[in-house]
């Protein structure tokens, strides 16, 4: 890493290193095929959002068309958006209201290209797409025909949301993750939260999104949707450049609040994920492939149907476990008749199996040598601290890393934390709150923050050497944001990231990327390159 690190960041306008230059692309609201709605405010119309690209930029990747790093396929997470900010008023009040802020939730698939300047602009390809909470689904792997992701009311699976982190596999398919799916339901009355239920935090009232009155889907009273609640919280694979095969919730992999899945090649070929799940005392996740996943594709198999969901153990002397959540376990058993409930209920089996509490663990990534590294965002509640989460309470959180046994298929495994962000404070190079990270074929890590900086600064995007553990600062956001997304062209010359929620949508605070005063603030994604045309990070 050779280029000049900026200042801690504040205001209303992004920073760049003075080594590199970045613009925007695809802020929320463009249309994703040029016979598509123009952006308005606010938004009056889900099938005009249904043209567009949604709100809340998070995890994305971006798909080469055949290896160049002047076309392809982005794909591109809808987190969440605020009602204010989409439609301008507290809540909805028609189901078309409703319909609007589903419409801006879920996914992106748009093709992109260099025009003749060089810039990156998006190009019109019949595999754009919306894919958003009433886009037909399909489920996959041992819970797909459970009773627990029926409902009385016959309805077909539709839908994703929330969807965060992300993963991308070498069978050239995108992985998006459902996080805080929760959020969106809610009870029109006579509910009473189940056990399970409330191990994935379900309330009355959800986030606010109020969806529950105008949706039956998501009220949780409604006998005819009883299960409605099961059908989210999984990883959803699909391919970008085919439109007409439904998006696969990929029941294997266990139902959590994904925040991301980084997915490796193990020993054997067999397929390994990582995972985290973001909340408070919950886990870290590994699936591993029955058998070699090229084979398996060779048969029609999905490497993400077959195979062992686990759950980690850090143990005081470095060393951890991969606890097996299946039945198997007698610890599981002894809380489950079934394999679908287990994956169902993921949150409850990795209780039973005594895995370890983690402080929010949110992004995974795995390093050129095999070491996997995950951000450990905060913890403002822990008490009581553990070997792997040893800060009690812990508000601007820790990365940590490990080494497992036998190329990543083994159940053991050597750790150590490489970061505290509290050691960063007063360095020049102060962060809290990391969340986006991925690591680069030669071992940097790109790190993203999203949450309050010690200093007060506005979050960010560092670069960090495995090797040493130094840190410089590549990017500063825009004031009330979060950076987020980490993607790349094939040769790395060009990387893409998003500002989400820029002012979290207050246009009193930034008028971001546009600085229009009849627009609002925009969650947009950022292109970098340096300036010299060299290799992002370097």
């Amino acid at each position: 890493m050779d280029f000049e690190s900026i200042p801690l960041h504040f205001g209303d306008r992004p920073a760049i290193s003075p080594d590199y230059e970045f613009s925007t692309l695809i802020p929320w609201g463009t249309p994703i095929n040029s016979s598509g709605p123009a952006f308005s405010w606010p938004v009056t119309s889900s099938a005009d959002q249904e043209a567009q690209i949604g709100i809340g930029h998070d995890g994305m990747w971006f798909f080469a068309e055949n290896g160049s790093s002047d076309s392809g396929w982005l794909c591109i997470n809808h987190e969440f958006g605020r009602t204010t900010h989409v439609l301008d008023k507290p809540v909805p009040e028609t189901v078309e209201d409703v319909r609007i802020m589903q419409a801006a939730h879920g996914n992106s698939v748009v093709k992109i290209g260099r025009d003749q300047r060089g810039v990156w602009e998006v190009v019109d390809d019949a595999a754009n797409r919306r894919i958003t909470v009433n886009t037909p689904v399909t489920f996959s792997g041992p819970a797909a025909g459970s009773a627990l992701l029926e409902n009385p009311a016959g309805n077909a699976p539709a839908g994703t949301l929330n969807n965060c982190a992300n993963g991308y596999t070498p069978w050239g398919t995108y992985l998006t993750c459902e996080e805080n799916f929760n959020g969106y339901f809610g009870s029109t009355g006579g509910w009473t939260a189940s056990a399970e239920q409330a191990r994935y935090g379900f309330t009355n009232a959800g986030f606010g999104y109020a969806w529950h009155g105008f949706d039956p889907r998501f009220d949780l009273a409604s006998a005819d949707y009883v299960n409605e609640a099961n059908r989210f919280g999984w990883i959803v694979e699909y391919d970008p450049r085919d439109p007409d095969t439904p998006p696969v919730k990929r029941t294997a992999l266990g139902r959590a609040k994904h925040e991301g899945c980084a997915l490796t090649i193990g020993r054997g070929g067999r397929a390994v994920a990582y995972m985290g799940d973001d909340q408070r005392f919950d886990y870290i996740y590994k699936f591993v492939s029955d058998r070699n996943h090229r084979s398996m594709l060779a048969r029609g198999m999905s490497p993400l149907d077959h195979g062992v969901l686990y759950a980690a153990r850090f143990d005081e002397d470095g060393t951890g476990h991969w606890v097996e959540l299946s039945l198997n376990n007698p610890a599981v058993a002894a809380g489950f008749s079934s394999e679908d409930e287990v994956l169902v209920n993921a949150r409850i089996a990795a209780d039973l199996a005594g895995a370890t509490p983690m402080d929010r663990p949110e992004w995974t990534t795995v390093a050129p040598d095999g070491t996997v590294y995950c951000t450990l965002t905060n913890n403002t509640q822990r008490t009581e601290p553990n070997p792997a989460n040893p800060q009690a309470p812990n508000p601007n959180g820790h990365i940590i890393r490990w080494t497992d046994s036998d190329r990543h298929v083994g159940t053991s495994f050597e750790w150590d934390i490489f970061v505290f962000a509290d050691d960063t404070v007063g360095t020049g190079h102060d962060f809290g709150s990391a969340d986006g990270l991925w690591a680069d074929p030669s071992g940097r890590l790109f790190i993203q923050t999203d949450g309050a900086q010690p200093t007060g600064a506005n979050d960010q995007m560092l670069v960090a050497s495995s090797a040493t553990g130094e840190i410089r600062r590549l990017f500063g956001g825009v004031e009330g944001c979060e950076i987020t997304g980490i993607a790349v062209t094939p040769d790395q010359r060009t990387m893409f990231i998003n500002v989400q929620h820029p002012g979290n949508g207050d246009s009193a605070v930034t008028r971001f990327p546009d600085f229009d005063p009849s627009l609002p603030p925009r969650d947009s994604t950022v292109v970098i390159t340096r300036k010299d045309g060299g290799v992002v990070g370097s």
